[in-house]
């Protein structure tokens, strides 16, 4: 309804801020929203999460994002931001609406996450073994070998199923048309 769209608009947090405006006049301003099309309506594949959100009441909304923040501080979650100035730590930013995809989208996420991990666990054994990386001038080799985080007495190891990199965070990033970008 465009009550409670107003009200989802004035308490979630999108993009690192509170929306204040009323939901009437929103416009994704040329980026892709995965709950609502350019034209203010629900996407098919949010509609259930809609109405479920919009079964709750905007204080219970706003306990919630509350609720997640001070989560969020509690437990030290954040992220650094490298600057010339020095490294900052700031918290992890996170919106209480899930973001909704299909499952083909997913499976196509999903590649692409694969593949990012692959890639990564690669990258780091060959700076561990081949160095071919190094060697070939595409990376540095200064800028790794010189590295506080390079631990030398690794040169030469392979671990159990060339996963040196078990846990390993990936930026998913939507373009305007709503393509999405591992």
């Amino acid at each position: 309804s465009p009550r409670f769209l107003a009200v989802l608009c004035r308490t979630i947090i999108r993009y690192g801020h509170t929306m204040t405006k009323g939901w009437k006049g929103y416009k994704a301003g040329g980026f892709y929203d995965e709950l609502i099309t350019d034209k203010g309506s629900p996407r098919t594949a949010a509609r259930q999460a809609l109405r479920l959100l919009q079964s709750l009441p905007e204080e219970d909304m706003d306990s919630r994002r509350q609720s997640a923040d001070l989560a969020i501080r509690e437990m030290g979650i954040s992220f650094t931001v490298y600057t010339e100035g020095g490294n900052i730590d700031r918290a992890w930013p996170f919106d209480i609406i899930p973001r909704i995809i299909t499952g083909r989208e997913w499976a196509q996420v999903s590649r692409g996450l694969q593949q990012r991990s692959r890639a990564l666990n690669c990258f780091i054994d060959d700076v561990y073994n081949q160095q071919r990386i190094l060697a070939d001038g595409i990376v540095p080799a200064d800028i790794v070998l010189d590295s506080p985080n390079f631990k030398a007495p690794c040169v030469g190891m392979s671990p159990r199923y060339g996963a040196w990199a078990h846990i390993c965070g990936s930026d998913l990033v939507r373009d305007q048309r709503g393509r999405v970008f591992v």
